[in-house]
């Protein structure tokens, strides 16, 4: 199994920590590590001995995303997408599961942090990151959208930083992600033993396991970075454009205000070389859940999230993307539609006609 999961005694307590070891795949979420994941944490709820919880990720990467090849594949049975719909609900409970875990969770994230690595990341209590972190939510380019609770961590971006990532793929280094938020704090990656170590050097049962204050002091006693030294923001030099180019009410005019931006930045440029081959579905996909998850609870929005997953399974963009990128490498995805303007209303309305409820969520979120 691609996952470690161990126990650390402390002087009072115990620290349960999830790490994923899939380094091949840089540790792509299968269906058999969610359901693991899940098993483990439903017991640690229960465990008066664990006291709180930490994610890490073995080799270069925390985590790149959910498993795409495995979603491929059952995408491809014939006449039957409840695999697939399936595996987006055991991911989005989970990362429900994490956002409402009873005791603190701490995610130590390095090098590659997308899709569903930045479900887990956005979930935890403690959102710690290395200088290498390299962020996205790129779904844009394989015909799916920003799930895993994006539509909820999105949102709380400042200005349009939300839309703009979903529409453009578009990397943050560890310097973009603390200062938009979506990161607490910067560590060396050799002061990931040391934060354990310094962890179960203390005593963590009763209130002191629930003292945020006291574990965050000693998170910020360890040796950090000079912030000075980690990689210029990205966001920084570009904040006004984004803010100016996503501006709008329409979005075919906003794709087309990015697509003609004359900005030569290598990594604006990028963001744009995803927008352009993008699929204009999921530009509308975006767009849309964005506006409707402003009002919505945190159950809510992974109930729509869901529903607009399994709707993506049974249209053909998700299959053909995933080939496109993945499977054959040809890089020539032929979406359904053209162009973001070509998109009939009702193919996008059709991914939000709501379907769950307490009565039937499949990921009986409570």
């Amino acid at each position: 199994m691609p996952i470690q999961i161990q126990e650390f005694e402390c002087r009072e307590g115990a620290i349960g920590q999830i790490i994923l070891d899939a380094p091949e795949s840089l540790n792509a979420l299968s269906g058999a590590m969610i359901d693991e994941i899940q098993t483990t944490l439903d017991q640690w709820a229960g465990a008066s001995h664990i006291c709180m919880v930490i994610f890490r990720g073995a080799g270069r990467a925390f985590c790149a995303g959910g498993d795409i090849r495995e979603l491929y594949g059952a995408l491809s049975e014939p006449g039957d997408s409840s695999s697939a719909a399936d595996y987006f609900a055991r991911e989005y409970r989970l990362d429900y599961t994490i956002h409402r875990f009873p005791k603190p969770v701490i995610t130590l994230a390095h090098g590659a942090v997308m899709g569903g690595g930045l479900g887990i990341l956005s979930a935890s209590r403690y959102r710690l990151i290395t200088p290498d972190v390299s962020m996205a939510m790129p779904e844009i380019t394989i015909g799916l959208f920003p799930d895993v609770g994006a539509s909820w961590f999105l949102n709380r971006l400042p200005g349009r930083l939300g839309l703009f990532m979903g529409l453009t793929g578009a990397r943050l280094n560890a310097t973009d992600a603390l200062r938009v938020g979506l990161a607490d704090m910067a560590i060396l990656p050799q002061q990931a033993d040391a934060l354990v170590a310094r962890l179960q050097d203390e005593r963590w049962t009763g209130e002191a396991a629930a003292d945020d204050n006291r574990l965050f002091r000693l998170v910020k006693q360890l040796e950090h970075p000079d912030y000075r030294a980690l990689p210029e923001s990205d966001l920084a030099r570009h904040e006004q454009s984004i803010a100016r180019f996503s501006a709008g009410d329409e979005l075919p005019d906003i794709v087309d205000s990015l697509l003609s931006a004359d900005i030569g930045s290598e990594w604006w440029q990028r963001c744009m070389d995803n927008l352009r081959g993008g699929c204009p579905v999921t530009a509308w996909l975006v767009w849309t859940q964005l506006k409707k998850a402003q009002q919505m609870s945190l159950k809510d929005t992974f109930r729509m999230e869901l529903t607009m997953a399994s709707r993506c399974t049974r249209r053909p963009d998700l299959r053909e993307g995933i080939r496109a990128r993945l499977i054959e490498k040809d890089n020539a995805p032929q979406w359904s539609f053209r162009t973001v303007a070509d998109v009939p209303e009702s193919v996008v309305e059709e991914h939000f006609v709501p379907e769950l409820d307490d009565s039937n969520d499949p990921m009986d979120l409570d």
